[in-house]
């Protein structure tokens, strides 16, 4: 990974690994509610209210396996073939490592030239 993480030439391909972990964040969180959900379920004394949380409990189940589908279809995620799932996580655990390993303030800030700047 080039160190220079400033110059827009080194972006190349972050969209597509910054869509991955949103996704994978998203499914998380929808995985949490649905946690909550059933467990509010269980705690609740109110059948109308029940039947509202069960509602929406059904809707985030249904919302998961959207996700999920996007992401096997996108190709990250492969619940069906751990071998390519521990690659995968392999691959974006190095990854995250190299961007930790960034200097965050580099001695050389000049940007003059990389970008397209008026005449001053």
């Amino acid at each position: 990974m080039n160190q220079d993480y400033l110059d827009p030439k080194y972006a190349e391909g972050m969209p597509k690994m910054a869509d991955a972990a949103f996704a994978l964040d998203f499914l998380s969180s929808i995985k949490t509610a649905i946690r909550y959900y059933a467990i509010t379920i269980t705690e609740t004394a109110s059948s109308d209210l029940r039947r509202a949380l069960f509602r929406q409990m059904d809707a985030a189940i249904d919302l998961h396996g959207e996700v999920t589908d996007l992401m096997i279809e996108k190709g990250w995620l492969y619940p069906n073939d751990v071998n390519k799932q521990i690659e995968l996580d392999l691959k974006s655990a190095d990854m995250a490592i190299s961007i930790a390993k960034l200097e965050l303030f580099p001695i050389d800030t000049d940007r003059l030239g990389t970008f397209a700047t008026p005449n001053q």
